[in-house]
């Protein structure tokens, strides 16, 4: 008996360490959950779990309401039909389980900030049915990555007949829309009906970068339509484009010189610029602007503003601008809570050259945020005091086609930004989308990919056709 008593005080105190055990792992790894699995936040994820995850000292949570990302600059070439997003679209789950970190599909809904924990709204398929319940996920750093959505100013019908360009879902449905209009415009020309003579209007609100690359892009796409029998429109003759600006010039946020530079090439593409020109109401088949003169619209897409998602405005007492963005200090932590950061498109982050001014919505801030957070959180895990943030302007390009592509490029060694155009600014344009993929996925993988997408231009047709 006494050895069997022996032997069960022995088991018990094993179970006993072993409960310990399990019950301490949680404790001792720091939960990060980012929401956003944009270019920052899936950045900082990967980088997280590739530093804190592996040496057990944080465990990583990315949360996203859409299973794969995607590259958003990209969005106008998936848009007009250029690019298969399925090709460049990189699966959460797999990076996961690659770089050792979680994914939660889900949408944020709620935010506890005294128990530390988010709610994710339940998960439905098409037809209605409940794939994944709500559930709350507790953290101890939470990052609010998640980007922006489209802001209307609170036109009249934008919102219904404006189509934003957010995401994958946003850019195939502009591409059908696209599609259809040409198919209706080509059978009306050859059954010689009363709309024979009229052009397919694209109207596009906002001659920002994504607007301006969007218009440049659909001249190549209407041209490379034209080989096909069922869309054999008029390139020029058939298609009218026109981009509409509240400013006096286009790429308003950019220098003078390369606005100036854009509006001449955007004019040698045939795209109607109209410059200083609000618009006050979009309807189904028209857009009413300032100059008074209704404008034929087949099809209307809006590129004018950002703003963050809705539900940060809903968030427990979160600080948001004017904007719905998370307002942030230096250290990238909400101004209200020091468990909480702010990246990207969604946080207000200050400008380091003015106290009043903020960082402009771009990949490449969200991008170097996304790799400040990484050292940044190694420093709060370890109860060092955080350092601030401070952006370096690496310049802009806009790409415009078979035209080329214009822009700065600036670092630390130079006093101002240098203007590039020509085969240098194109293939710096097309290199700063590969040391993405490569950013995510290593050398090797990137390298591969490259190499396939480059087969499949050789192979398919350079124009999505249905």
């Amino acid at each position: 008996m006494a050895a069997i008593d022996q032997q069960e005080a022995s088991t018990a105190q094993r179970t006993r360490h072993s409960q310990q055990t399990v019950q301490s792992t949680p404790a001792a790894a720091h939960r990060v959950v980012i929401v956003g699995g944009g270019v920052g936040g899936l950045g900082l994820a990967t980088r997280l779990s590739e530093t804190l995850g592996r040496a057990g000292l944080a465990q990583i949570v990315l949360v996203d309401r859409w299973p794969t990302h995607f590259w958003k600059p990209l969005l106008h070439e998936a848009a007009s039909g250029q690019l298969d997003p399925a090709t460049h679209q990189l699966q959460y789950a797999v990076q996961a389980q690659r770089h050792g970190f979680e994914f939660e599909q889900g949408e944020l809904a709620a935010l506890d900030r005294t128990n530390r924990h988010i709610t994710l709204n339940a998960l439905y398929d098409a037809d209605g049915r409940e794939i994944l319940p709500s559930r709350q996920l507790a953290f101890d750093t939470l990052v609010l990555a998640m980007g922006s959505v489209t802001q209307y100013f609170g036109v009249p019908g934008a919102a219904e007949h404006a189509l934003p360009l957010e995401s994958v879902a946003h850019a195939e449905a502009f591409r059908r829309k696209l599609l259809d209009a040409c198919l209706r415009a080509n059978h009306a020309r050859r059954a010689r009906t009363a709309q024979a003579d009229t052009p397919v209007s694209i109207n596009i609100i906002g001659a920002g970068a994504t607007g301006v690359e969007l218009a440049a892009a659909l001249r190549d796409t209407v041209r490379l339509l034209n080989r096909y029998s069922p869309f054999s429109l008029d390139p020029v003759r058939d298609f009218r484009i026109r981009l509409i600006e509240s400013s006096e010039r286009v790429l308003p946020a950019l220098s003078e010189t390369i606005s100036a530079r854009a509006q001449k090439m955007l004019g040698s593409l045939g795209v109607e610029v109209l410059n200083a020109t609000r618009v006050t109401e979009v309807r189904t088949d028209a857009v009413l602007t300032s100059a008074g003169e209704p404008l034929p619209s087949d099809i209307a897409i809006w590129t004018a503003g950002i703003a963050g998602p809705p539900v940060l405005r809903t968030l427990d007492g979160i600080a948001v601008n004017r904007n719905a963005q998370v307002q942030v200090n230096r250290t990238l932590q909400c101004t209200n809570d020091a468990n909480i950061f702010g990246l990207g498109d969604c946080a207000a982050c200050p400008s380091s050259d003015s106290a009043d001014a903020f960082l402009a919505p771009r990949a490449q801030v969200a991008h170097q945020q996304a790799l400040f957070l990484a050292r940044a959180l190694k420093c709060r895990i370890a109860g060092e005091a955080l350092p601030e943030f401070v952006y370096h302007d690496a310049g802009t390009l806009v790409g415009f086609g078979r035209e080329g592509t214009i822009g700065s490029l600036s670092n630390s060694l130079l006093t101002q930004p240098v203007f590039v155009d020509g085969w240098l600014a194109t293939a710096v344009y097309k290199l700063i989308y590969r040391r993405h993929v490569m950013t995510l996925t290593g050398f090797a993988r990137m390298a591969l990919d490259s190499a396939s997408h480059w087969l499949r231009r050789r192979v398919h047709p350079v124009i999505r056709l249905h």
